[in-house]
């Protein structure tokens, strides 16, 4: 199955990967003296002997079984004691930890984010199932749209967890599994534009891919955990994806009309992109720009699947009429 091998050996490597500690992140708020201060008082009053014991039996069980410690719980009140001064001194909202100050809503550390990763996840679920439903398995691009459907839905899955419980593992596994979609859509593109033409061209991009892939999440996780590197090779990657294929939705719009689906997918996918350069703190500690990317990649989800299923039954067409005429 063509990319189903190379779905499975990423996810090897990413679950592996993810095992490895990552370093602290420190922000303004959390190395506050106030801030420090509150942690410290709180955790020698709540986090230790019979008052732990305290804790942990008044504890919901789903935050208990969620990995919300005492100490989590110390810093969450203590990041609001030091925003309540921050704000009331006229001050800008500080970050702790790398992240902005969220309510939490029951056990999710993230609720506008984690909610949009879920949405996500369900609609390249549902469109991989209308996918399977509508093209048959003998379209040529049947497997590579299957594998990179599924690729999608872990990492939905993985955004999902992240932003529920943000540990160092389930941090890892994000931005690990994002990195694998990106790769998968610059492979599913090259199937489509050029492998189908020259099958034997696929083997060795394959390859170069997880090559790559693996020397990412190696980098990250063996060296430095290095949020700026991360982020540029996916830009990079993502908009050698955009010009790949807008020259390809281009050259076969005349004979092509679905493809202007494509086209306005990953315009408007490198456009929400531009969100995460807003970073303000989040409305009503709830919705940030992260969210609001997030939120706006559910309808292009259904999009794009919607032209991989009118591409593969053209191609299944076009493969069907030329065996007619041999």
């Amino acid at each position: 199955m063509a990319g189903g091998g190379a779905a499975r050996a990423a996810l090897l490597l990413l679950l592996g990967a993810a095992a490895a500690p990552g370093p602290a992140r420190g922000s303004q708020g959390d190395r506050e003296p106030l801030y420090r201060e509150c942690l410290g008082r709180c955790e020698r009053r709540n986090c230790s002997g019979a008052a732990l014991r305290h804790f942990r039996a008044r504890q919901p069980l789903y935050m208990g079984l969620t990995g919300w410690t005492c100490r989590d719980d110390c810093k969450y009140e203590c990041m609001w004691l030091t925003v309540r001064l921050y704000l009331q001194g006229g001050r800008r909202v500080p970050q702790f930890h790398g992240k902005w100050p969220f309510s939490r809503f029951l056990f999710v550390q993230e609720p506008a984010s984690a909610l949009a990763s879920l949405l996500n996840g369900l609609a390249s679920f549902l469109m991989l199932l209308r996918y399977k439903a509508a093209v048959p398995p003998a379209s040529p691009m049947y497997p590579t749209c299957v594998a990179f459907a599924w690729v999608s839905v872990n990492a939905w899955f993985w955004s999902t967890v992240f932003h529920t419980r943000d540990t160092a593992v389930t941090e890892k596994l994000d931005y690990f599994c994002a990195s694998a979609v990106v790769l998968h859509s610059v492979y599913l593109c090259c199937v489509r534009t050029l492998g189908l033409r020259r099958p034997a061209l696929i083997g060795v991009f394959r390859a170069f891919l997880l090559l790559f892939l693996a020397c990412h999440v190696s980098y990250l996780t063996l060296v430095r955990f290095d949020y700026g590197y991360n982020m540029a090779a996916n830009v990079a990657i993502g908009l050698l994806n955009l010009l790949w294929w807008l020259w390809w939705c281009l050259r076969n719009r005349p004979r092509l009309p679905h493809v202007w689906k494509c086209a306005l997918v990953v315009l408007l996918l490198q456009a929400g992109a531009l969100l995460e350069l807003l970073d303000f703190p989040p409305l009503f500690w709830v919705l940030d720009a992260h969210a609001l990317w997030h939120i706006s990649t559910v309808p292009l989800n259904v999009l794009f699947y919607s032209f991989l299923v009118d591409d593969s039954l053209y191609l299944l067409k076009a493969n069907s009429d030329l065996s007619k005429t041999d």
